[in-house]
């Protein structure tokens, strides 16, 4: 049977339908997104939660030539479908496929890419002004902003500028009351009082200048539909309030919105999750961090625990399970969760900052300013630190080493196992007088039994796990894990010895000159980004202490990685074990 769907593939198409017929569109929509995320993985709840929504912007406003931006790009998948990715959706953050997110290079449609949250509101009033600037007077620009995104400092700081503009510029701020886990923070009880009608008066977005409207029901597209022709022909700086269920029309979606975000597969009909066979597997890295900082608090009353809005990917959500008090959601705010922390080990305490490697970029000032320079004892916990994978180059946690390794006070760690990670925290709660960053990668370690009894490990030291005579390899992180294998592979395991760095600041300057002095090859292999990172650090050493033989880097190249599996983007970047084979191999036998 022929849908509406099926032959929607622009939104001038979208407009040839009547409005009656919108509703059968957004439940076609729906089950086309649920068809194929099901099988095929990716964000879900959230491009649920806006399918009316999605459909009414496309339907009253004329885009591409009016801008539309979505924040974060979590709920763009509808977007993507009704404006000519329909027939590509199924590639969807796969190589070679379509982006997870908006994308610029992807289509005219994509104004902007919002892999990180929060940007929208600056960026839509950049082109606000730029319209007005250019003539462009009657051109239409939109933000879709969730109620967890705009809480952010940045989100605050576009609004306020935005209200002192007379730029065409419409805000629909979809209040879901979550974003990944559920939305936290003083502006969030404001909007649940505002959608029960018990707030005062005065509205803070009239505040703010904006002509503000609304609660709106965001799933009735007779209303959406009208409020924003309204809207379309009202002047200046306005925000429109709708009120959305995130994961809409699939009913596990609606009642679990924490982990149907991001399900897995999962049956289309009934919504379950497909359970994966019941096989014993080492824990996920995120998942020993959250263990052991139960663990440590439970001895040390002096650790606090802290992430910008990653509760449950950060795996910190243990603690604020039974540590309640000292365990804090901070919402998206990653530049406040660094200057909290900063303020807490002022008096003493003991903060775990967790944060993804990707969103510590956001906060870099406070890094520098706030923490190292005053040499304050935060530690950053720094998860999915490297290539991440189907995400992309949005989350690819892979600048960390290059851009803290260059800021004074700081030290940086990379544990190759799960051991080395519950060891190097265990250190960190032990009186250390600067900072530290931990690193370490998304997914699955290597060990089945890791809870070892932790012990403290002597800052700036690595440790050679196996001798060579001629080559050596020098690893930080989980990365090294596979250089065993590599070893035993080349045909020659008595000539490559390997090197567990660990440390990427300060580096081991001894066990470096040992190893200078006893091998003819050096390989560093890291995951993240070779200029300026741990091999760099090592070439720095070497010209000071006048090595002569060979270095060779293996790490991230100067371009942004696409998105595909791990092991995929792991090819893209040229580390993975056949490149780093082929080298050894001819470098050890170079006239084969």
């Amino acid at each position: 049977m022929e849908t509406l769907l099926s032959h929607i593939d622009s939104p001038a198409d979208l407009k040839k339908l009547a409005l009656e017929e919108l509703p059968k569109l957004a439940q076609e929509l729906r089950e086309f997104i649920i068809d194929i995320v099901s099988t095929k993985e990716g964000h879900l709840g959230a491009s649920l939660g806006v399918v009316e929504l999605t459909i009414a912007l496309h339907y009253v406003f004329n885009t591409p030539q009016d801008k539309l931006i979505w924040d974060v790009g979590h709920q763009a998948y509808g977007h993507k479908i009704l404006t000519g990715r329909k027939e590509l959706f199924d590639t969807n953050r796969q190589l070679g496929g379509i982006s997870g997110f908006p994308k610029r290079s992807e289509s005219e449609f994509d104004d902007f890419g919002t892999g990180h949250s929060s940007t929208a509101i600056s960026a839509i009033l950049g082109m606000a002004m730029a319209s007005k600037l250019q003539g462009h007077t009657r051109k239409q620009h939109i933000a879709v902003v969730g109620d967890a995104s705009i809480a952010s400092g940045m989100a605050f700081e576009g609004l306020n500028h935005l209200g002192v503009t007379d730029v065409n510029a419409l805000i629909v701020l979809n209040d879901n009351a979550i974003g990944i886990d559920p939305s936290v923070g003083a502006l969030k009880k404001y909007l649940t009082n505002v959608k029960a009608g018990k707030a005062k008066d005065e509205n803070i977005f009239e505040c703010l200048n904006l002509s503000y409207s609304g609660p709106v029901d965001g799933h009735d597209l007779q209303k959406l539909v009208k409020e924003l022709e309204r809207l379309k022909h009202v002047d200046g700086p306005k925000l429109l309030h709708i009120i959305t269920t995130k994961g809409k029309g699939l009913k596990k979606a609606e009642e679990d919105q924490v982990v149907y975000h991001a399900p897995g597969k999962f049956d289309k009909i009934t919504g379950e999750r497909i359970k994966k066979p019941e096989v014993i597997q080492p824990p996920k890295y995120q998942d020993v961090f959250g263990h052991t900082i139960v663990e440590l608090a439970q001895k040390n009353n002096k650790i606090v625990g802290i992430t910008p809005a990653m509760p449950s990917g950060s795996s910190l959500k243990f603690m604020m399970d039974q540590i309640p008090d000292r365990a804090f959601d901070v919402g998206i705010a990653e530049q406040h969760a660094v200057t909290l922390a900063a303020g807490m080990a002022t008096q003493g305490l003991i903060p775990f900052c967790n944060i993804y490697s990707t969103f510590l970029q956001r906060a870099y000032d406070q890094v520098i300013h706030d923490v190292a320079l005053q040499k304050l004892p935060v530690v950053f916990c720094l998860d999915r630190a490297g290539l991440v994978g189907q995400d992309g180059p949005t989350h690819h946690g892979v600048f960390d080493i290059a851009y803290l390794r260059c800021i004074p006070n700081l030290v940086i760690f990379a544990p190759l196992n799960e051991h080395e990670l519950r060891d190097i925290m265990y250190t960190a709660q032990q009186g250390l007088e600067l900072p530290i960053a931990i690193r370490y990668p998304r997914g699955r370690g290597d060990m089945i039994d890791w809870k070892n009894p932790m012990k403290s490990i002597k800052i700036g030291t690595g440790k050679q796990l196996k001798k060579g005579t001629k080559m050596a390899i020098l690893s930080v992180g989980h990365i090294g894990n596979q250089v065993s294998e590599l070893i035993k592979k080349s045909g020659k395991p008595e000539e490559i010895g390997h090197y567990d760095m660990r440390f990427i600041k300060p580096l081991d300057k001894p066990l470096l000159q040992h190893i200078f002095e006893n091998h003819e090859h050096i390989i560093t292999l890291e995951n993240g980004v070779k200029i300026g990172g741990f091999g760099s650090a090592v070439l720095e050493i070497a010209n000071e202490e006048k090595y002569t033989g060979s270095i060779k880097i293996f790490g991230i190249p100067d371009s942004f990685i696409d998105h595909g599996t791990i092991p995929e983007t792991l090819k893209l970047a040229g580390i993975d074990f056949d490149a780093i084979h082929s080298y050894i191999q001819s470098t050890l036998n170079p006239c084969e």
